[in-house]
């Protein structure tokens, strides 16, 4: 079976709310991305609203949920504050009910996600969240970096699945890093599987280092977003779906 596509629509909605309105709609990006092969859709909501708002959440949650064989994955700082309009992070997923939840160590001045859970200081604080999110029938993934003990620790307080942050595998590319970040990855996917634990992974994954980083074992899902939105502005949103697709079907 192929690695499974999720299309993160962070950056279409940064696009819209740079004006009033609702252009680019979101929930219409949604359908194209889902019309042309993506398997699921992934959001980010944050408190300050940079890009996906709670009402996107809600209106994706509404398109996808009664599509059985798509998955909605809804990632976020289960330690967010709520702010504002925005009802904090785990009252919104224990709203809208998602297939996946996703938890990111990620805090309000960060550009982007840039590092994965240290379960030395967190598990305490984390174990409980995913016991509740699970009794919720909520599938959880932890966001890790490729560290033997950090993963370890993600199967010790629940986690159903693993994402790999691959940022560094990025960032190396067609570096002299490149194979060594690589094989980090690989043997940090051959643990997750000895453990038990599903393994996805994500972040700055493109079509030149996609093909490669596919080819690890066990990897059930990837979640592109920066770089499947820029690669849509030069082919059209549709092809740019088909084309990550396609690097997945033939890995």
């Amino acid at each position: 079976m192929s690695t499974a596509l999720s299309v993160n629509l962070n950056k279409i909605a940064l696009i819209r709310n740079s004006r009033e309105g609702n252009y680019p709609d979101v929930i219409a990006h949604a359908r194209t991305c889902i019309e042309h092969g993506a398997n699921g859709i992934t959001v980010h909501p944050r408190p300050d609203q940079r890009h996906i708002r709670t009402g996107d959440v809600r209106e994706l949650s509404s398109l996808l949920l009664p599509l059985g064989d798509l998955e909605f994955n809804v990632e976020g700082n289960p330690l967010a504050p709520p702010r504002g309009s925005y009802p904090g992070f785990i009252s919104l997923v224990e709203e809208v009910r998602p297939d996946q939840c996703t938890l990111v160590p990620d805090s309000d001045n960060q550009l982007t996600s840039d590092h994965g859970f240290d379960l030395t200081r967190s598990a305490d604080q984390v174990a409980p969240i995913i016991e509740h999110l699970k009794s919720l029938g909520i599938r959880v993934s932890l966001f890790m970096d490729p560290i033997e003990e950090q993963i370890r620790l993600a199967k010790e307080v629940g986690a159903d699945r693993i994402e790999l942050y691959t940022g560094p595998y990025a960032a190396a590319w067609g570096t002299h890093q490149q194979e060594e970040v690589f094989q980090q990855h690989y043997l940090a996917a051959e643990l997750a599987m000895e453990l038990g634990l599903g393994l996805n992974a994500g972040h700055d994954l493109n079509l030149k280092n996609l093909a490669m980083y596919a080819t690890i074992p066990g990897l059930l899902e990837v979640s592109i977003g920066h770089a499947l939105t820029v690669d849509a502005i030069a082919m059209g949103l549709s092809n740019a779906v088909e084309a990550y697709k396609k690097i997945l079907t033939s890995a």
